[in-house]
């Protein structure tokens, strides 16, 4: 589980608390602006997306405190123990081993080789896959960044409400129509707060941490992809290994290689 975005989130509302005080947090607290400033955001989000993209927002935010789902360097171990299988008794031998592999992408590409389907066929239904993938993780991203765009949109419509409505309170200060003046100072001034606040706090975050999500899944998709066309192509496993490892951190590298050989010397 990944809870840097809950950590985020508390830390981010302790320091805003913090800097109201306790004490005057209820100053802050009005629901014309809230109606405004979170009501208009979600109706410009209703408009600009459709409902099969916005039905998914729990989803996304599972995603957000799901962790790390893909394990490369484990990754790079099946596809290594595939490459020795393949070299020893023939491509056919890994439909039994396909049946063994959770990830549908993983299973579906060792079982496109064990077909002898052309390389090129290969790479290209798999990058179509990628392709589609990162498609609809861009438009679920995109979301929340339009999101943290119209909240503060939505703040400044709230301000330039409670300015018109300040200013035709002091029009009519004389008839007793100022009453409202500083109720109307405050609309136009926490809407503004609630808007930078809902962009910067909750919609930028979401789609920043969605962006790192598909990053990974990408990463996963490249490994799996190179590593199964190696495969067929015959390749023997330690250049497989030192392949699909240059995508890592040197670090992480080193260790892994060392791993490695120290398995190497107890066979």
């Amino acid at each position: 589980m990944d809870i840097s975005t809950l950590v985020g989130w508390i830390l981010a509302i302790i320091l805003i608390v913090n800097g109201i005080t306790v004490q005057k947090l209820g100053n802050f607290v009005d629901m014309p602006s809230i109606l405004i400033v979170v009501g208009g955001t979600i109706a410009g989000l209703i408009a600009c997306y459709p409902f099969r993209i916005l039905k998914d927002v729990p989803k996304h935010i599972a995603i957000c405190f799901r962790g790390k789902k893909y394990n490369i360097p484990q990754t790079v171990d099946q596809i290594v123990d595939l490459a020795m299988i393949a070299r020893q008794s023939g491509l056919l031998v890994l439909e039994e081993k396909a049946g063994e592999i959770k990830e549908p992408f993983f299973k579906s590409a060792v079982l496109m080789i064990v077909d002898a389907n052309d390389p090129d066929k290969v790479r290209a239904v798999l990058e179509r896959q990628v392709e589609s993938m990162m498609t609809r993780h861009e438009e679920a991203r995109g979301m929340y960044l339009k999101g943290s765009a119209l909240a503060p949109a939505f703040g400044m419509i709230g301000t330039l409400v409670g300015l018109i409505n300040m200013l035709k309170a002091m029009d009519l200060s004389g008839s007793g129509g100022g009453s409202t003046l500083g109720q109307d100072m405050g609309v136009a001034l926490i809407t503004t707060f609630y808007g930078s606040t809902l962009s910067n706090v909750l919609f930028h975050p979401i789609a920043q941490k969605l962006g790192v999500r598909d990053n990974e899944e990408i990463l996963y998709c490249t490994t799996v992809i190179e590593g199964v066309l190696a495969i067929q192509a015959g390749e023997n496993p330690k250049t497989i290994r030192e392949h699909l490892l240059a995508s890592l951190q040197q670090r992480q590298q080193d260790k892994l290689m060392k791993k490695s050989g120290d398995k190497g010397g107890d066979k």
